[in-house]
């Protein structure tokens, strides 16, 4: 089974909009923009999930900013900000 995803360009998962569907890359937390610190941020990202490998689909944005966004990570549904999702790399 080949995958449609392989020929995408990389990018922050903080960028999609509802119905993307891809596969996280990696997680690069230097520029996230987040209040927490790059090493917690990325413990608490792989601890809900985000890890290399998984399918991802956003499946739900705020009404006030598209922020946050509703994503399900294999199969679970987490809801995450978008600064904290621009540390999530998708293609």
């Amino acid at each position: 089974m080949t995958d449609s995803n392989d020929t995408r360009s990389p990018m922050p998962l903080g960028l999609a909009q509802r119905g993307y569907t891809g596969i996280i890359q990696h997680l690069s937390t230097r520029d996230a923009g987040s209040a927490l610190s790059d090493i917690e941020l990325e413990s608490r990202l792989i601890e809900l999930g985000f890890v290399e490998g998984a399918r991802v689909e956003v499946l739900h944005e705020g009404i006030v900013g598209r922020d946050p966004i509703a994503v399900r990570v294999d199969n679970i549904t987490i809801a995450v900000r978008r600064r904290e999702a621009m540390a999530i790399i998708v293609a």
